[in-house]
């Protein structure tokens, strides 16, 4: 017997679609600053990634498969070139004057300055001062402090997060033929998430740790969904973080290039978010309605606060500055703290769009069936399955652990 479910397609799909929609700002203003690298970057991945996704060579799709790092390094080594042919040299405007702190840039000079910071290779000193090896260790940046009203704002971003994880939680499933996860090994999920994010805090990385949902394109298109693979995956990723070179070599990426990247990311993760609705009634008027609605509000309204962040004289970019509403906004109580936590929550795309569809899905009324709600098995009846024990069991027999609380357990 199935339990109704708040958090279903319809909820999760304008959810994360304004996830990947969100960032416009990011992408082609970013690409537009170097376009002689920024274009050919997005037409290598358009390219790899449509056109040629089905030619193989010996026996593999490798431009399907392998569609961005080969985008990527062509169009970096394109850039690397161009830096050393010395395109961005220009007559009067040494590219070392932007490490003098004395030097004074005429506006001309600063006109190329830009252009020079978005399209060489060479922008950072990364590759040259990182040290070879460095393995980091808890609290290397201090201790963390605590702002209750930036951990309110987290905690918003943090239900955001799951509510993603969910989907592609059920979309990993479909695509290995395994059954859709139960009550226990979604919480299981989320609840590891919630540790890794601590860990993160721990460690200082700046940002916590939840699913990446584009993976799941990954797995459609390589056909690959072994742990084993990850498990690899994972371990090259952890030795190639200890190595300073490495990272210091994936500085010289031109910010162009990044954004060129993440246009393309954001638009499967858009994409995907979009395909959850797959699993519902498409055509049904209440879901359209309900989806559109949200999507439609999640740019309204953020772009209502956002309008009150512009700052000409602000150090960030401007592709960054529509999000710095925390100190001001509509918002303007006694409490500057709560001025803070309401504009920046209600200045988020996935915050909005994650609001309305939850209230409208969960009070207009609908069958089971139009609102795609998953029929998810019980976990009592799941534990007696080898192939539900074999798809969701822990490594080194950890499940034995978990499965006397019915709410993490299989």
């Amino acid at each position: 017997m199935s339990k109704c479910r708040v958090i279903n397609p319809v909820v999760v799909a304008p959810t994360v679609a304004s996830v990947g929609l969100a960032f416009f700002a990011y992408g082609f203003s970013v690409v537009g600053r170097c376009v002689e690298i920024g274009i050919p970057q997005i037409l290598a991945l358009v390219l790899f990634a449509l056109y040629l996704r089905k030619l193989t060579v010996f026996g593999h799709r490798i431009f399907q498969v392998y569609a961005v790092p080969l985008g990527l390094a062509l169009t970096w080594a394109y850039a690397f070139l161009l830096t050393e042919s010395k395109v961005y040299n220009y007559s009067g405007c040494s590219f070392s004057q932007r490490h003098n702190a004395t030097a004074v840039l005429t506006p001309e000079c600063q006109d190329r300055m830009a252009t020079m910071l978005s399209c060489r290779t060479d922008v950072s000193n990364a590759l040259s001062t990182s040290a070879w090896f460095r393995f980091p260790y808890p609290f290397q940046w201090g201790v963390p402090t605590f702002h209750w009203q930036t951990a309110v704002v987290m905690m918003v971003a943090s239900v955001i997060a799951s509510v993603d994880s969910v989907g592609a939680y059920h979309a990993s499933s479909l695509l290995v033929a395994s059954r859709a996860p139960t009550h226990g090994v979604v919480s299981r999920s989320i609840g590891l998430e919630g540790l890794t994010s601590v860990l993160a805090g721990f460690w200082g990385t700046g940002s916590a740790a939840t699913t990446l949902t584009e993976n799941v394109h990954t797995i459609a298109v390589t056909k690959m969904g072994s742990r084993r693979a990850v498990e690899f995956g994972a371990c090259v990723l952890i030795v190639a973080s200890v190595i300073g070179k490495i990272s210091g070599f994936i500085a010289t990426i031109p910010q162009v290039i990044v954004a060129g990247l993440l246009v393309f990311m954001w638009t499967m993760l858009a994409a995907m978010g979009l395909s959850t609705l797959r699993y519902s009634e498409t055509g049904s008027s209440r879901n359209v309605l309900i989806v559109g609605l949200s999507l439609f509000l999640s740019f309204s309204i953020p772009s209502y606060f956002q309008q009150y962040a512009y700052d000409p004289s602000s150090s960030l970019p401007t592709s960054f500055q529509p999000y710095n509403v925390g100190a001001q906004g509509p918002f303007n109580t006694s409490s500057k703290n709560a001025n803070f936590a309401l504009n920046t929550i209600f200045s988020l795309h996935m915050v909005i769009a994650f609001l309305v569809a939850f209230v409208l899905d969960n009070t207009v009324p609908g069958s089971r069936q139009e609102r795609g709600l998953y029929v998810w098995s019980k976990g009592r009846t799941a534990r007696n399955e080898p192939a539900v024990v074999k798809d969701y069991g822990l490594a080194f027999g950890l499940s034995k652990y978990f499965n006397w609380v019915r709410w993490v357990g299989l």
